[in-house]
């Protein structure tokens, strides 16, 4: 992808959106295809930020401590979803995890691997909601609108990427924006995407 878009919707989307205006990841880091690629969307509406996700192989499993739809550290040991957000103005960006059971964690980085004074901590007002079907399992987080643009300027020059862990305990690990060289490391801001907004019609 050269561009993740970013939906900017009258209503609040719906796990079958991921089919006609998701996008795909259809490699692993490393390059090899999926049998079952991943979708995402990113949701704008009613002043709240959603994630939604659709992935294989189901039904996808969560950390073992974990609660469904509460805050929990160390989700990508098991089977995640993650998006990052980078301010366009400090360069400070937010990663979140939502795990297949809902169960979500947060924290901000100064740089990369760098938390920043006060982090990780939980973000106000964070709502999740999951589906675990015999092929598949997708999950939905929403946040405050308000809330990233206080703390991390959100808007159209924000970047940002979607990646995922998948297929614990053999994980594999994928990337919207393009992989670089080495072992997989989904805190290289510099390559985060650039925002497509879209107006739904």
């Amino acid at each position: 992808m050269n561009s993740i878009r970013i939906v900017k919707g009258s209503r609040s989307p719906e796990f079958r959106d991921l089919k006609a205006l998701g996008q795909s990841i259809d490699r692993d880091w490393f390059g090899t295809p999926l049998a079952n690629p991943v979708r995402l969307i990113f949701w704008v509406a009613e002043e709240r930020f959603h994630f939604l996700i659709q992935a294989t192989p189901a039904p996808g499993l969560s950390h073992p401590g974990s609660h469904p739809h509460q805050y929990q550290a160390e989700l990508w040991k098991y089977d995640v979803a993650e998006f990052f957000i980078s301010d366009p103005t400090s360069g400070r960006y937010l990663e979140f995890n939502l795990a297949p059971n809902g169960a979500w964690w947060s924290c901000g980085f100064s740089a990369p691997r760098e938390p920043s004074p006060g982090e990780p901590s939980a973000i106000p007002g964070v709502k999740t909601l999951t589906r675990q079907d015999s092929d598949s399992w997708l999950a939905q987080a929403s946040l405050p609108l308000s809330w990233l643009q206080k703390h991390y300027n959100f808007g159209p020059d924000s970047k940002i990427n979607a990646t995922f862990i998948l297929g614990s305990p053999r994980q594999i690990f994928l990337t919207a924006a393009a992989p670089a060289d080495g072992e997989p490391d989904f805190h290289r801001s510099a390559e985060f995407l650039k925002s497509e907004f879209i107006a739904l019609a």
